[in-house]
């Protein structure tokens, strides 16, 4: 059964903890997933409606990292979606490629005093649902791009054959899962990006899709 309304216990904050392992022809940088729990990231008001909403965009295959840039409010502005490959379990290589993205789909708030939208990243794999080392990997790389770029650094979950499940926060479900994608022959959309402040239309601007899919994202 979903448990995506289910809310954990209350945590106190603590500094988080960063790790260097080793993994076959890399050096890597890792978050425990203790110690992500204890930092508390920003919790999702509504996980089972995101992960369907970034599901239903991107089309994640296993082998694919989604992005969404989050408003205050909760509302998707911004998402992006790319090969979870890149660097082989290298946390460097990961980072540098979610700053690349964020870069090109939102401007920086490196001059607010507080960071005021949230970045969410999905991991489609294969395996199981529980945090691996390549999880940890990927953490870290969140965190550290999303202070980067002057964001606050959100929830991880990763989408598996088993279903979706948020990382640290004991929140998932059945559906979707790693082999959706293969449900619908919807081509994926890799890159939404947010619209200049002063726009008065729609709040996403979709990009690198096809044109009926790109009408079907905006609507």
């Amino acid at each position: 059964m979903d448990s995506g309304n289910r809310r954990p216990s209350g945590r106190s904050p603590a500094r988080i903890t960063l790790h260097a392992v080793s993994l076959p022809g890399a050096s890597t940088r890792l978050i425990d997933q203790e110690s992500w729990v204890q930092t508390t990231p920003p919790l999702l008001r509504a996980p089972r409606e995101l992960v369907n909403d970034l599901h239903r965009v991107h089309r994640p295959q296993p082998g694919t990292a989604v992005l969404g840039v989050l408003e205050q409010d909760g509302r998707m502005v911004a998402g992006a979606s790319f090969s979870a490959r890149v660097g082989y379990g290298d946390g460097w290589q990961y980072r540098n490629a979610i700053l690349a993205h964020l870069r090109g789909i939102v401007p920086h708030d490196l001059r607010l005093a507080r960071p005021v939208r949230t970045v969410v990243l999905m991991l489609c794999r294969r395996g199981s649902p529980e945090w691996t080392e390549a999880d940890g990997a990927w953490m870290w790389a969140l965190r550290d791009a999303s202070g980067l770029h002057g964001l606050r650094c959100g929830a991880y979950v990763t989408l598996t054959d088993a279903g979706w499940q948020v990382l640290g926060d004991d929140r998932g479900g059945r559906h979707p899962h790693a082999g959706s994608w293969a449900e619908e022959a919807v081509p994926p959309v890799r890159s939404i990006s947010a619209l200049p402040a002063h726009a008065t239309i729609q709040p996403l601007r979709v990009l690198e899709a096809a044109p009926e899919q790109a009408r079907a994202a905006v609507h």
